[in-house]
């Protein structure tokens, strides 16, 4: 587990969520809030997140949508452990187990939700420099293959259920061959205008009927190029990153 020390404790949604995090592990930035604008969640609704870490997406979407029942499986049991502590730090329920998807849980097994969430790690295994700290190596270096992260997010759900899913650009073709049909929308999210993706947030929709859908890129900087050390969100960007509202690309 962590100690206090080893502990920062940062601001999401314009400081709506204080969320503590380990100073040298892997640590949450604007992804998991992506992840958590674009899930289409209703109030009453019932989300499992896959690899939740310290809770930042599950948190970030029970801050926005009201009664939702909200589960997290974690791989590391002490970042499941800070999970807990930080949606019991923020009021919001959220129930955390410890565990391996590549194994589901028992528990985890006999249930079905309306939306599974995930922000699956971005390298491959063979992929860069290992990171020095363990905790963020395990969370941002491929061990379970991606399409296991897919076909266990899509046992999960209840059909006509949302699996919602951020990833690096690059991987889509992989993250695209793992969903097993259903209707699929691609949002890529690009830095500023001009600029590849980055990123790509996929929704798939078990059982749907829809058409595919390759959307507009969201772009999250104004300007076309940083010329200052000042922040200058788009308007959506500021919505989803400091307000905490919704991505509305569900169709």
């Amino acid at each position: 587990m962590f100690a206090p020390e080893d502990l920062t404790r940062d601001r999401f949604l314009d400081g709506r969520l204080i969320v503590a995090q380990p100073r040298h592990g892997y640590r949450a930035a604007m992804d998991p809030v992506l992840l958590a604008a674009a899930c289409p969640a209703r109030p009453g609704q019932s989300v499992l997140e896959l690899g939740c870490g310290a809770g930042v997406a599950s948190l970030c979407l029970g801050w926005r949508v009201a009664d939702l029942r909200l589960t997290g499986l974690e791989l590391q049991p002490a970042y499941a452990a800070l999970a807990r502590d930080n949606a019991a730090a923020n009021g919001i329920g959220l129930e955390v187990i410890a565990g391996d998807l590549s194994r589901m849980p028992a528990d985890l097994r006999a249930r079905s939700f309306d939306h599974v969430i995930a922000n699956p790690p971005y390298f491959d295994a063979g992929s860069g420099t290992a990171a020095a700290d363990p905790g963020r190596e395990t969370a941002q270096r491929e061990a379970t293959p991606l399409a296991d992260w897919v076909r266990a997010g899509m046992r999960r759900l209840h059909p006509k259920g949302w699996l919602t899913m951020i990833q690096n650009a690059d991987r889509l073709p992989a993250l695209l061959a793992a969903i097993p049909g259903g209707s699929v929308t691609v949002l890529p999210v690009a830095a500023r205008a001009g600029r590849p993706a980055g990123r790509v947030i996929v929704l798939a929709r078990k059982g749907g009927r829809g058409p595919f859908r390759l959307l507009a890129p969201l772009l999250l900087h104004q300007q076309r190029i940083h010329t200052r050390d000042a922040e200058d969100l788009t308007e959506m960007a500021q919505s989803i990153l400091r307000r905490g509202e919704a991505l509305p690309i569900s169709s």
